[in-house]
């Protein structure tokens, strides 16, 4: 398996976007309308802050496979009236084959100790501590009293969706995957549900970039067992060296459950408020990313991402020989910028160029590509006279092309970053990557481009599209390496054999999907795709051939993107793997969808 190819379609090839967002799949639990209580209110039972149920008991025991799930609780002096909301959603599940393993780590009140015992029961066991353990010791000290067939995890101050653990095994029935997680929101001091994380379904990529898998998360018990439980070494960031260890086999099963099962809780004393209030959990999390890099013998350093608990892969790319394949017609100028920014900007140097002229007919442009090429041998043109076709120009070059990799290019773009053909060379170079994009903006500044999305006015959009530049996006998602299902063809890379093994770009997509369909052929060849934001350029965009604003291009257009439906209805019916049904296809936003907004406070 390798990579491949795609050219991007500009934005303004993509249709308005209606109110067609598609509420009727939203899968958030309607547990998430609950006003939990503040500090010092009474505490309501969960049956109190359940709405609705959403599966009944006799749907329940129709499950074929009913394994045992044990939660994993440690505990260490918490807010008592916290730890009994905790306890008490653990007993209300809906789904009735569980346990409740709680190890009280050294809790300096009495009291603490005398509440869990209150619940002991053959389901809730109990273990104290007569001397402090650490988060890492606690967990395994509950491990260890653990007989489930899968685990659970817990903090003491949280709250599970009393469907929490039926949609768990609902799962393990329809995929026995070996790694279950859900998306989560934040209990705020008033009690309110906030901060809603609708997150994407795996990604490998997205993982190394930070913990976004966090909670609720059940995994085979036997999985734990096998590789000794939790690290004391990277306490404040245990869970994260965990998930990383564990997913060290590319194999390994992961399933995503796009539904809030977790309240997570935020306190003074959590990074749910406070990303430093631990804070040897940042450097921790750093050590395990470094652990795992040496793990999996992937040679790279880990950099930040510019924020607290957030990281950069850098990872050593080969000297592999690039072609840069860039088409145009006319507007000599903009060419001029494109090649000279290139030349001035790029610190990788073993690269070529190839400009596709396509019916240019000013002097200017001529004169221009004569000037260029006898200034520098690593630039040469060819031409291509027929109507306008991106799918042929491209597989035009790549026919020329002497590379191992391959950049298309737009002619509209400049580049911003030194580093940009080494940071996609990076991704490029990994036999399990496809095609590699990178960050655009519009010449303002505003973002143009962090990775498409699928589903968006029933076609594709423009990942945080129009968000100024110094905006980090949906959980910071525009500034972080991660997978997506497409990126744009106005810059991305893809190397030789990814593109013989996709077939090249389709013909029939002249103007429009061309890109997004190359990207999904190679999806479905096996592999990833991946954004990377560390690779920047500017984009004026479709400077050269203007807007499909002529009865002729719309109609083109409308067929193009008619056809792309019909080929990948099934992907489209199922939604963006690495978006969220929860999430809006209004916009290019990451909005709530609309049918959601009510339940949370501060969403937009």
């Amino acid at each position: 398996m390798k990579r491949f190819l795609l050219y991007f379609l500009p934005s303004h090839f993509l249709p308005t976007v209606s109110d067609n967002s598609n509420t009727d799949r939203v899968t958030v639990s309607d547990k998430t309308n609950t006003q939990l209580p503040a500090l010092g209110d009474p505490i309501p039972t969960i049956a109190e802050l359940d709405t609705s149920l959403t599966r009944h008991s006799t749907e329940i025991n129709t499950q074929r496979i009913q394994p045992k799930i044990s939660v994993i609780l440690p505990v260490h002096n918490p807010h008592i009236p916290w730890m009994h909301a905790a306890i008490d959603s653990v007993k209300q599940q809906e789904y009735g084959n569980w346990e409740l393993c709680i190890v009280d780590d050294y809790s300096e009140d009495l009291k603490v100790i005398q509440t869990l015992k209150a619940y002991e029961s053959p389901q809730i066991r109990i273990r104290e501590l007569h001397a402090p353990l650490n988060i890492s010791g606690a967990t395994n000290e509950a491990l260890r009293m653990a007989s489930g067939e899968y685990v659970v995890f817990l903090d003491h101050d949280d709250i599970l969706t009393s469907d929490a653990l039926s949609e768990v095994v609902a799962a393990i029935n329809n995929t026995q995957a070996d790694i279950i997680y859900s998306d989560e929101d934040l209990i705020d001091f008033d009690g309110s549900l906030t901060t809603p994380h609708f997150k994407s379904d795996y990604s490998p990529d997205l993982l190394l970039s930070h913990n976004y898998i966090t909670h609720l998360v059940a995994i085979r018990r036997q999985l734990v067992d096998n590789l000794g439980g939790l690290r004391s070494a990277y306490d404040g960031a245990q869970d994260y060296d965990l998930l990383l260890r564990l997913t060290d086999d590319p194999e390994r099963t992961i399933h995503h459950i796009p539904k809030i099962l977790y309240h997570w809780r935020k306190s003074d004393k959590s990074t749910s408020l406070d990303p430093m209030a631990k804070p040897l959990a940042e450097q921790n999390a750093r050590n395990a990313l470094i652990d795992t890099l040496t793990r999996r013998n992937i040679d790279g350093i880990v950099k930040s991402a510019g924020r607290h608990h957030f990281f950069s892969i850098v990872r050593a790319e080969r000297n592999q020989k690039i072609t840069i394949i860039i088409p145009f017609r006319d507007q000599a100028e903009l060419l001029r910028r494109c090649i000279t920014t290139i030349f001035k900007k790029t610190t990788f140097d073993n690269y070529e160029v190839i400009g596709i002229s396509n019916n240019s007919d000013s002097p200017d442009t001529f004169s221009l590509m004569q000037e260029i090429s006898e200034e520098d041998t690593r630039i040469r043109f060819l031409e291509h006279n027929h109507p306008f076709n991106f799918s042929e120009l491209i597989n035009l070059g790549f026919e020329n092309a002497t590379g191992e990799h391959i950049v298309s290019l737009n002619n509209d773009i400049e580049i911003i970053s030194w580093d940009w053909l080494t940071t996609l060379l990076q991704h490029s170079q990994r036999t399990e990557v496809g095609v590699v994009g990178g960050k655009l903006f519009y010449p303002n500044g505003a973002i143009q481009h962090a990775g498409i999305i699928l589903g968006i006015g029933g076609y594709a959009g423009h990942s945080h599209k129009g968000r100024p530049s110094s905006d980090d996006g949906y959980y910071h998602r525009a500034s972080l390496i991660q997978n997506v299902s497409a990126v744009t063809g106005a810059l991305m890379m893809f190397d030789r054999h990814v593109f013989e093994t996709v077939g090249g770009f389709d013909t029939s997509f002249a103007t429009a999907c061309n890109d997004v369909d190359y990207c999904l052929r190679a999806r479905e060849s096996g592999y990833l795709n991946v954004y990377t934001p560390n690779a920047q350029a500017y984009h004026l965009e479709s400077a050269t051939r203007g807007y499909e604003d002529t009865p002729e291009k719309i109609a083109r257009f409308k067929e193009e993107v008619a056809r792309f439906q019909q080929r990948h209805k099934q992907l489209l019916s199922k939604g963006d793997p690495y978006y969220n049904i929860n999430l809006s296809l209004d916009s290019e936003q990451f909005g709530i969808a609309p049918a959601l907004k009510h339940l949370f406070r501060d969403s937009n």
